[in-house]
């Protein structure tokens, strides 16, 4: 009988269903020959006496098992061809020994379970050995359907090659477990391809994919190809798709019509030109993660309850875009309370401040009071002190050490009065080594006496042209700036086409370290 079974070429589970299991028969039955059971199984577990390392290194999908034992392929990969009662019983058996494990087996009633205890006991403590717990397995119980031979191991390798570390591959499977489900070739490979066409570079792409792991798992003519075609179509450069990947992969997965659009649709109807946006979103491709109806649009209308204009909501925007995410409104009231009580300054006047300089709105009360007691240290009325804050907001984000020594070269070599900085509080914001000091002396050389704004607020091109003038000019007001309309310059009625700059232009210049 063995022998017709030989020339016939049935494996051994055929051999099951024909040969009945009957204790009376299974005696009459000679012992199958060790060198068939190697044939059916080529991975079946050798003697102790056999290096392991040897049998890791025929199977297609090992890793180096010999340093890292949680890649050591299964001993038990074959179970039985059992018929409707035995798999039953099986089933019950897994059960239950899932049960003691503390992993609900109830999400498993569709799933098709190992013929044996055996295989199912290899894949949980492959798991384990990975750091999953029973409650991570819990989360995700589909897991368990997973062969170690034929998906975990090659998932897993292939993570590790494009740069997860093996020691997080643990947190990795935590995070998107579903992953031990994907086809190495057919979907984990092609997204990997991907990203490196967005210019993400190689030693990044397993940064990413930590931070985002269910980038795997979307299609790639899908949403991540239609995000990065709309963020281009507004002027991103696309070779800045890769950083900003990097920097925030989440945007990959935002539909443009839901998400990205309708934030971008906002923030142009207050005045903010795409050009400025998309350099906004290159530096800073978080803000796409703003929730819109929550966050952004609540507080727009939160700086127009405090008083921001609405034709400079777009100059604030480009100058702190974070103001968009933040919990605003609390720090809008408490900011201004404060500046009601210790500097007093009224709303109004806060408003302007807030319009000049919006960061000041995350600003820490006790470091704006340093410079402010720094002022009224040195002589200079608290009501002095307002007007020159509401006049450069900068002031109260300055280094006391730097505003000494300026303050120092005020008094002792220019010998000038306190009216004048009052006056003029920009001259602390400029440098007293590069500008300040040479400048001064140029005009000593030259007997020139003048205001500190006619010397100190123009470039160096424009104070050679005053030096050399047999006059000192007219001081009038710099350029007025307004949202929507044109760059009007004091004193000068036409400007010519070829001077005048664009709305995208002025408000670029504006805008603080994008």
């Amino acid at each position: 009988m063995i022998s017709s079974l030989f020339r016939a070429r049935k494996p051994i589970t055929q051999i099951a269903r024909i040969v009945p299991i009957n204790p009376q028969v299974s005696q009459k039955l000679t012992p199958i020959p060790p060198s068939i059971q190697s044939h059916q199984n080529p991975c079946a577990q050798l003697p102790h006496s056999q290096n392991p390392s040897r049998v890791l290194h025929n199977c297609s999908f090992s890793t180096q098992s010999s340093k890292f034992p949680e890649y050591e392929m299964p001993s038990v990969t074959w179970g039985v061809v059992q018929g409707r009662k035995e798999k039953l019983v099986s089933r019950v058996i897994i059960c239950d020994y899932l049960k003691s494990l503390g992993i609900v087996p109830d999400e498993l009633e569709s799933l098709e379970l190992p013929s044996t205890v055996d295989v199912m006991r290899e894949r949980v403590e492959f798991l384990q050995k990975l750091g999953l717990s029973s409650d991570d397995i819990n989360e995700y119980p589909l897991m368990l359907g997973c062969s170690v031979r034929k998906n975990m191991i090659p998932v897993l390798a292939y993570l590790e090659k494009i740069g997860i570390p093996r020691s997080k591959l643990g947190e990795f499977v935590k995070n998107y477990p579903q992953v031990l489900h994907a086809s190495v070739v057919v979907e984990l490979v092609p997204v990997v391809k991907f990203l490196r066409g967005l210019d993400v570079e190689k030693q990044d792409i397993g940064y990413v994919l930590q931070k985002y792991p269910e980038l795997l798992g979307y299609k790639l003519e899908g949403t991540m190809s239609t995000s990065v075609a709309y963020l281009v179509s507004i002027g991103v450069n696309p070779r800045d798709i890769g950083p900003m990947v990097t920097q925030y992969p989440y945007f990959l997965g935002m539909r443009v019509g839901t998400v990205i659009k309708p934030f971008v649709d906002l923030l142009v109807s207050l005045g903010l030109p795409k050009k400025i946006l998309a350099r906004m979103l290159e530096k800073r491709a978080y803000l796409l993660g703003y929730d819109l109806e929550e966050t952004v649009k609540p507080n727009v209308d939160c700086l127009i309850s405090f008083g921001i204009r609405r034709e400079v909501l777009a100059s604030v925007v480009a100058q702190y875009p974070q103001i968009l995410g933040l919990p605003l409104k609390a720090k809008m009231s408490s900011q201004q309370y404060f500046f009601s009580l210790k500097l007093k300054i009224d709303p109004e006047g806060f408003a302007r401040v807030i319009e000049k300089m919006p960061q000041i709105v995350s600003l820490h009360q006790h470091v704006i009071m340093k410079p402010v007691e720094f002022l009224l240290g040195r002589g200079i009325p608290s009501e002095d002190v307002a007007k020159m804050i509401v006049k450069c907001p900068q002031l109260i984000a300055l280094r006391v050490e730097l505003m000494k020594n300026s303050f120092y070269f005020f008094k002792s070599e220019m010998g000038r009065p306190l009216k004048e900085l009052v006056e003029f509080p920009e001259y602390f914001t400029y440098s007293l080594e590069s500008r300040i000091k040479p400048r001064y002396q140029r005009l000593q050389s030259k007997e020139i006496r003048c205001s500190l704004k006619w010397f100190l607020n123009c470039s160096d091109q424009r104070f050679e042209e005053r030096l050399q003038g047999e006059y000192i000019e007219t001081e009038t007001p710099g350029p007025l700036f307004c949202m929507g309309g044109k760059l009007e310059l004091p004193g000068n009625e036409m400007v010519s086409d070829e001077e005048d700059e664009s709305d995208d232009e002025v408000l670029y210049r504006r805008t603080v370290s994008l």
